[in-house]
């Protein structure tokens, strides 16, 4: 499996991006993870393929929905009321678990995609 995440950019706080992550092959659960310089990767989102529901960290919840389009193999995440904190590298993951809400329980990673929140 092979996951390309694309979408990120510059915005300024209080405003929205959608980050998309295409995947190559199937997958079950699908990610997103992010990370700044210095501090560990920390989970945004993740979302089952089927019935294992959308779980959510704690830094966004509220403020991002995660979804997938099966017919295009693509997840996304929209991000509204954007701010400075969210400044990070954001990574998409791929899973071949039910539920996968940890780094250790994604098998597959793609490339970040880097998300600047200007004050």
């Amino acid at each position: 499996v092979q996951l390309q995440a694309f979408g990120g950019g510059f915005v300024q706080a209080g405003g929205f991006l959608r980050l998309s992550c295409a995947a190559s092959g199937r997958t079950f659960t699908m990610g997103w993870f992010r990370q700044v310089p210095g501090k560990e990767r920390e989970f945004v989102a993740s979302l089952s393929r089927s019935g294992g529901g959308a779980y959510y960290g704690n830094s966004m919840k509220g403020r991002c929905t995660i979804s997938r389009d099966y017919g295009k193999n693509t997840m996304y995440l929209q991000m509204n009321s954007l701010k400075p904190e969210d400044t990070a590298v954001y990574y998409c993951a791929a899973s071949n678990a039910w539920v996968a809400t940890s780094i250790n329980g994604f098998e597959y990673w793609g490339q970040g995609t880097e998300v600047t929140v200007s004050s």
